[in-house]
């Protein structure tokens, strides 16, 4: 049975805390593989600043280089909002033989009361929540956790660093800086 880890989000723009996530689950669960699957409009947040074309792409050279991480587009050719629940049941059908577990900061895990159908979601997945300063990791429901260094990148920080005209070098990949530079994306 291949044990998947499914790291949804806006993506905009993947950036090195990004993979760092992903990487640790990877490791310390020993992972098969993790999925990046960017989300087309997530139900929490206001919409992207970037269409979902952008941010699909900026994923792939994210993680074009991990032979175990991949992007996964369920939720972009789905569009709408994307809820967790519907993605998993998604992916449960099309791979009944797969054991999901659910990749989310650890500022998200206190959410997890607020989620669609959260008791459904439980019942279908594992969570896996990564340790992240300032998160409290406290929640009502089984969170499987993952410890992660200390690196303090956001997507806000850097569409932030980008509208000011400073650098992101080192925050995300070159990869991912091309493509911002190349459609003059968040200036």
């Amino acid at each position: 049975m291949k044990r998947i880890g499914l790291f949804g989000g806006t993506f905009d723009p993947p950036h090195y805390g990004h993979l760092l996530m992903a990487e640790q689950a990877y490791q310390q669960l020993a992972l098969d593989e993790v999925w990046f699957i960017p989300s087309y409009q997530p139900p929490h947040k206001a919409e992207a600043k970037t269409t979902a074309k952008d941010r699909v792409e900026m994923t792939r050279a994210a993680v074009h280089d991990h032979p175990a991480f991949h992007v996964d587009t369920i939720e972009v050719e789905r569009e709408g909002k994307s809820y967790t629940l519907n993605t998993i049941q998604t992916l449960r059908e099309q791979y009944p033989a797969y054991q999901f577990y659910f990749i989310i900061g650890g500022d998200m895990v206190e959410y997890l009361p607020k989620w669609h159908r959260i008791e459904d979601l439980i019942a279908s997945i594992t969570f896996v929540g990564v340790d992240r300063p300032g998160s409290s990791m406290e929640t009502p429901y089984p969170v499987e956790k993952v410890e992660m260094p200390l690196i303090s990148i956001s997507s806000t920080m850097i569409r932030g660093r980008i509208s000011e005209g400073q650098s992101i070098r080192y925050l995300t990949t070159p990869e991912v800086i091309a493509i911002i530079n190349k459609f003059e994306l968040y200036s």
